[in-house]
């Protein structure tokens, strides 16, 4: 992009990804580390954030469906990647065509992958699911023999190589909590079991970014790290970006729209949730839920203006929301940084989240493909 967007845009600094994942490694140095680039690597872009993290020594990505991970492969990305989330009749030959590692959690996905190896004439790298406790995507262990025997089956034929075996943990983003011990000992088994029947896989792993941080004896072979790539902390309790040694990624800019004077008791927005106490200065930031923002987040979103956090004044709009200055001044064009770096004095996603009543993940996730990227340090 060669000239900066004048409405809103998301300032994405590529040296804040390549220090985070240099601190990550330093947590888990005996892993190796996957920087997880799901979802638009949490909304700051695919593909730059996925070189970005390799030249850092990311040795792994990994996203959730296999349109994501061949969406890589499509940029030219190289090196080890993983993808997760698959229903029946998915991409499994174009996968297995480019030297994707597929998840496995069950026997209709072992099925459509083997006949998939036959139809590519490749044998495809399989990284076996277990669910220790989180509930979701795995297997069970009550049917871990039964996809453990398939899975060493279909490797003997040629048609698959097991590659891994995994899970995920489910609160380890709270410290201390009991699950994260039953989890550990759940995988410990399970891992045990797949190995006593054949499966030597190349790499085992449960730690995720929270855990990475907190849990040294979850590392295994391969730590999962996705947030916290991004420089925001996984979780409040764990401690800041800053206490964590990490540095957001993401400032999230305007321009102001409009500045203007309006007497006491004028009503703002949607439904006057808010109105002037005073003769006041509004100033619209033309920026919504539209572009991501959260519209829960009214007349609480934080907002910087000339040096000072303001809130959002009323309802968010699809569009635009509005600060009150009071008494200060404002020009239309001036910068106002929606959420950054708490060090800079500025609002962070994770304050967002507070006035959302959600979590910082979903709040630079959400940032919406209408808002252009801008990189630093690519």
């Amino acid at each position: 992009m060669n000239e900066t967007p004048t409405r809103v845009y998301a300032e994405i600094d590529l040296d804040a990804v390549r220090e985070n994942v240099r601190a990550l490694r330093a947590r888990a140095p005996r892993a190796q580390l996957m920087a997880v680039v799901k979802s638009n690597a949490y909304g700051h872009g695919a593909v730059p954030c996925a070189r970005a993290a390799q030249e850092a020594g990311a040795t792994w990505l990994g996203t959730a469906t296999p349109e994501e991970a061949l969406a890589l492969r499509a940029a030219g990305i190289e090196g080890r990647v993983m993808c997760w989330l698959w229903t029946p009749g998915g991409p499994w030959r174009e996968a297995i065509e480019a030297d994707i590692d597929v998840s496995v959690s069950g026997m209709w996905a072992l099925d459509e992958v083997r006949e998939a190896a036959r139809a590519a004439g490749r044998t495809a790298r399989i990284q076996l699911k277990a669910d220790t406790g989180l509930g979701r995507n795995g297997c069970q262990p009550a049917d871990w023999a039964e996809l453990v025997g398939a899975a060493v089956a279909a490797q003997a034929e040629g048609t698959v190589q097991v590659t891994g075996v995994w899970s995920h943990f489910a609160c380890a983003d709270e410290p201390g909590h009991p699950s994260i011990r039953l989890q550990l000992d759940a995988f410990r088994d399970m891992l045990a079991y797949a190995e006593k029947e054949g499966v030597d896989p190349e790499v085992r792993h449960i730690a995720n970014s929270p855990a990475t941080l907190t849990l040294p004896e979850s590392h295994y072979d391969l730590v999962r790290t996705g947030l916290a790539v991004y420089g925001v902390s996984p979780a409040p309790e764990l401690g800041t970006p800053a206490q964590l040694g990490l540095r957001p990624a993401m400032r999230l800019k305007a321009s102001l729209a409009l500045v203007k004077s309006v007497p006491a008791g004028h009503g703002v927005s949607y439904g006057h949730h808010y109105v002037t106490e005073a003769e006041t200065h509004l100033a619209l930031v033309p920026a919504g839920y539209a572009d991501g923002l959260p519209r829960c987040a009214s007349g609480r979103g934080p907002v910087l203006v000339g040096g000072k956090v303001r809130r959002a004044a009323g309802r968010i709009a699809m569009d635009q929301f509005v600060v009150d200055l009071g008494e200060d001044l404002a020009e239309p064009g001036d910068e106002a940084v929606v959420f950054g770096d708490a060090e800079r004095g500025e609002p962070t996603a994770e304050d967002w989240a507070q006035a959302a009543h959600t979590i910082a993940y979903e709040i630079v996730t959400r940032i919406g493909g209408r808002v252009p990227r801008v990189y630093l340090g690519g």
